[in-house]
């Protein structure tokens, strides 16, 4: 995950211990984490006995706190982009949003990853603000956008 990240600019920029946390075991302070990846396996190796090994091609992070999600990270490899994985992703994500009873996700984006935001459009997000200088490297402004499912 961390090396797909470090090839996506437009992606938010974690630690090695953010990453790690997202692992860590969950207690009742912690607020629920939502991981979705999707790999392709190398059938070359698949058929060797030493087992299956997968190509990271994207991954969605979110976590709930009570009945509204944050959509933290969406990154997808630079080969699969504009192939309908974010979609896919961002479908599944919405599902399991409202199949756990959730009534908001919302989230920050920069304000020049213009596919990003017509996919959140496309899905019905409405831009709701800015936060100025909210991205370090390289510095950019965050646009919030927010869906209401209810």
């Amino acid at each position: 995950m961390i090396e797909l990240e470090h090839k996506s600019p437009a992606a938010a920029h974690w630690s090695t211990q953010q990453y790690g946390g997202m692992f860590a075991n969950r207690d009742s302070e912690r607020p629920e984490r939502f991981i979705l990846v999707v790999e392709e396996a190398d059938e070359v190796r698949m058929e060797t006995t030493s087992g299956a090994s997968h190509r990271l091609l994207a991954f969605l992070v979110a976590h709930r706190i009570d009945n509204e999600w944050e959509l933290e990270n969406i990154v997808v490899a630079a080969e699969s982009r504009r192939r309908g994985v974010g979609t896919r992703l961002l479908r599944e994500f919405l599902d399991q949003a409202r199949a756990k009873n959730g009534n908001t996700i919302f989230l920050e984006v920069r304000q020049s990853n213009h596919a990003a935001r017509a996919l959140y459009r496309k899905f019905g997000f409405v831009e709701t603000g800015a936060r100025k200088g909210y991205y370090p490297t390289p510095p950019e402004d965050a646009i919030l956008y927010r869906l209401t499912f209810y």
